[in-house]
């Protein structure tokens, strides 16, 4: 099953083109979108996704959803990237150094228990 819009979002995250809606208020957001969840405004524009984020709130997974099995122990985690916030998987850094404001990009990757896409973030690169 796809959810196109969610795909096409991702594929972009993927190739390093990633985006969120704006409304004319300032508002972000996430496709796909018809509308500003924030203010209702119609009239949204792609714009670049900032290159790096920071944590904002994160957990450690040792007993996983049936579709993370093989991912366990993981961290999952809420970041900020400008005006929105993404949830993905932290990989490449050691669950011991995800700290509240470590500084991340964004990419996809391959869930090991599904092989489906998924978002994950890795340390940004200074």
């Amino acid at each position: 099953m796809t959810d196109t819009g969610y795909d096409e979002w991702l594929a972009a995250i993927a190739d390093g083109e990633g985006y969120y809606l704006a409304c004319p208020d300032g508002h972000g957001s996430l496709p796909p979108r018809r509308s500003c969840p924030h203010c209702g405004a119609a009239e949204l524009t792609e714009e670049s996704l900032p290159k790096t984020g920071e944590i904002r709130t994160f957990t450690e997974v040792h007993v996983p959803a049936p579709d993370f099995a093989d991912e366990a122990p993981y961290v999952t985690a809420i970041a900020s990237f400008g005006p929105v916030k993404l949830t993905g998987v932290v990989r490449d850094l050691p669950a011991d150094e995800v700290d509240l404001g470590t500084t991340v990009s964004v990419g996809a990757g391959a869930n090991a228990t599904t092989d489906e896409r998924l978002l994950v973030f890795r340390p940004a690169s200074e």
